[in-house]
């Protein structure tokens, strides 16, 4: 005897059915086993169809998720990669076409390698450019030590590090013409409160900060430090705090003092960030120019000229196409400088 029972199903598709097998008598059991393969191909046939159907949407679906995955975020580079092109590459691109010109606001005229030739005739060119890499590489190195002393201390556990932090960031928020006619203020060498200072003090005359040939240029570097410092110690904040604590508890076990830790630890671990205070004070200190003008306009004479005040003497001047192509060789001389640098402090990086 044989009987057909309907249990619990497995899916919504694939009902589970339990056969049970009695002792067959002949004659009796052969029509009723005959009817039961009928039902169970049928089952089976109807139940194929919708596995499959099933299956389909599932793989329609899996596709369509990696083609969203594929193209979908792409469309986020469009806005930046057009603000790229029209902000840089077609100013750079231009730059480089009108440095070839004499040009004015109406007309431009083709005259080859005569800007070039001229701009490297400028009776100031050599001594703007010894300064201009005097002060891009005093300002960096200033920016990295007392960036990375600063880091330390306000990475440590001390009273007010959050409203130290705040003070040592500020200078870099206010414009840096605002802090260049503040400077000059200060240091005024008759009437500044710095001088006043010192003479009330030492009873001895202050220093022409900004009016002495020989310290001019220094004393400008000295507040363009003052400025970007607080920028310098926050990406070092950063490289410090992504040091894997067990480091530190390591060589606290060991009995290692705080400038050992400083030393083994935190110096090269700390190494991206500093090569990234590196590249960007460079860089910053290579093209300097508002901060300068605003305090000495390359002055006394042309004690603290750089290149990029150089050249806006040209355009102040009406010489469009000159300042233009010194604009081209400032960018070709940072260019120089600044990519074989970064490739190597790349190299050097430390891997956590």
């Amino acid at each position: 005897m044989t009987q057909l029972r309907a249990g619990s199903t497995v899916g919504p598709q694939h009902p589970q059915i339990h056969i049970v097998v009695g002792p067959r008598r002949h004659g009796v059991g052969a029509a009723p086993s005959r009817r039961l393969e009928k039902a169970m191909s049928s089952l089976t046939t109807r139940a194929r169809p919708t596995g499959l159907a099933t299956a389909t949407p599932q793989r329609a679906s899996r596709s369509s998720a990696r083609h969203v995955d594929k193209t979908y975020p792409h469309w986020f580079y469009i806005p930046g990669g057009l603000i790229y092109r029209v902000l840089f590459l077609v100013p750079t691109v231009f730059s480089f076409y009108f440095a070839f010109t004499r040009w004015t606001l109406f007309k431009a005229t083709f005259i080859g390698f005569d800007n070039f030739v001229l701009f490297f005739q400028e009776p100031g060119l050599i001594g703007s450019l010894k300064n201009t890499i005097i002060y891009g590489f005093t300002t960096s190195a200033a920016k990295v030590v007392l960036g990375m002393l600063l880091a330390v201390v306000l990475s440590a556990p001390i009273i007010a590090r959050g409203y130290l932090r705040s003070v040592t960031f500020f200078p870099v928020l206010v414009s840096a013409v605002g802090v260049g006619i503040t400077f000059q203020v200060l240091l005024d060498p008759f009437h500044g409160v710095v001088n006043a200072a010192i003479k009330a003090v030492t009873h001895v005359d202050g220093p022409g900060w900004l009016t002495d040939p020989h310290i001019a240029l220094l004393s400008v570097a000295a507040i363009d430090v003052w400025k970007g410092i607080g920028l310098a110690t926050l990406i070092y904040i950063a490289g410090i705090a992504a040091i894997p604590n067990e480091y530190f508890e390591a060589a606290r076990v060991d009995g290692a003092t705080p400038w050992q830790i400083f030393r083994a630890i935190i110096l090269p671990l700390s190494f991206p960030a500093t090569s990234t205070v590196i590249t960007l004070s460079l860089i910053g200190g290579l093209r300097s120019f508002d901060l300068i003008w605003t305090t000495t306009q390359g002055g006394p004479g042309f004690s603290s000229d750089v290149i990029a005040s150089v050249i806006y003497k040209q355009y102040q001047a009406g010489f469009y196409g000159l300042s233009t192509a010194g604009n081209v060789i400032l960018f070709i001389v940072v260019t120089a400088i600044i990519y074989p640098l970064s490739r190597w402090l790349n190299s050097r990086e430390t891997v956590l």
